[in-house]
Parts: C-alpha cells; structure tokens; sequence
C-alpha cells in the first residue's frame, strides 16, 4: 500500500508562502506515534525538500536529546529511503536517488509486501494524479497559513475516502483516509 503523511496547517498547507514549517514541530507523543508507524514501513519515496528537512534526524546528534528523539532518529536512519531530485547529485543515509519513474520506483519499493509512505507535497502530487495512493495521512496543526504548498493538488474526478482512524497528540489532528475504489 502506498501511503501519503505529512502535517498540515488547518487550511490544508503543508508549508507557508516562504516555504516554512517551524510552525509544525511535533510534540514527545506524536514523535512516539511517528515512530510506530515509521517502524512498519517498507520504505519512504521523498522529494528533494523533504529529504534536506529531515536529513538532521541522521545527522544532527541534537536530534537524540530524548528518548523519544532517539527512537525516531534510529527508526528513520534505518529505513530505506528514494530522493526525487533534479538538483542533487547525492545523498546521504540510507537513501538512494530515484533512477527509475515515480511508478516504477513505487513498484519496487512496494514489491516485498510492506507499506511505503511518499512524502513532500509534491512528489505526493504526482502519486495522486496518477492515483497511485492508497492512504492519505493527515497530521492537522492549528494554524491557518492562508497560503503555501497544498496538501492535495488539484484532482480531475472526486476521490472517494474511507475514514479508518482519528487521534488527537495535544493540538494536532491525526485523520487516516483509505481510498474507497469501489465507489469510483
């Protein structure tokens, strides 16, 4: 199954009209949710913005100040990762650049069964056009950005959801939607 997560303002904003996201940092128990479900994924595709965003999780020793941190810092660096980039010529971590298309490289990475999460809006953009995504992941903060980066593009034809799971971690919204492709 591929899965898209990412945190978004109340509007549906993934970053603000500058690119930011310091207005989405986790709380300890939404970064321990995190960790439970990053630990069950096969894999995670990521654009090029993402991947810089969370690249300090394998690389800035600060990033392990918790327990929590800690957990989340060992569950990401081990987890393989693809980077869709047209800038970069490396990567660092356990990650590789995309050699392949986007559906093509989700085809292998899901090939050995597991759930593969793709992050940054517009990777996950991409996915969505080619309906490629089985899950949609939300992570509602409670801010109204008033503009910036979409959550969803734009869709041809209505995509039918199922909702399979609410929580609350503090002030954010976790809402889980699976794709209903019977009523398409």
């Amino acid at each position: 199954m591929l899965i898209y997560a990412m945190t978004m303002s109340a509007d549906g904003f993934v970053v603000d009209r500058d690119g930011g996201i310091d207005w989405a940092v986790p709380n300890d128990e939404l970064i321990r949710f995190h960790s439970e479900r990053v630990g069950s994924l096969g894999g995670y595709l990521l654009g090029r913005r993402l991947y810089e965003a969370m690249l300090g999780w394998e690389t800035d020793p600060s990033m392990r100040d918790t327990a929590d941190g800690a957990e989340f810092a060992d569950i990401w660096s081990a987890l393989p990762k693809v980077v869709f980039s047209r800038t970069l010529a490396r990567v660092e971590g356990n990650a590789r650049l995309a050699s392949a298309a986007l559906p093509d490289e989700i085809a292998a990475m899901t090939a050995a069964g597991r759930d593969v999460e793709i992050g940054g809006a517009n990777l996950a953009a991409q996915a969505v056009a080619l309906d490629l995504v089985d899950e949609l992941r939300m992570f509602r903060s409670p801010i109204v950005l008033g503009a910036g980066t979409p959550y969803l593009p734009p869709v041809a034809a209505p995509l039918p959801l199922d909702l399979v799971d609410t929580r609350v971690f503090g002030s954010i919204v976790y809402e889980c939607y699976r794709r209903d492709r019977s009523r398409e």
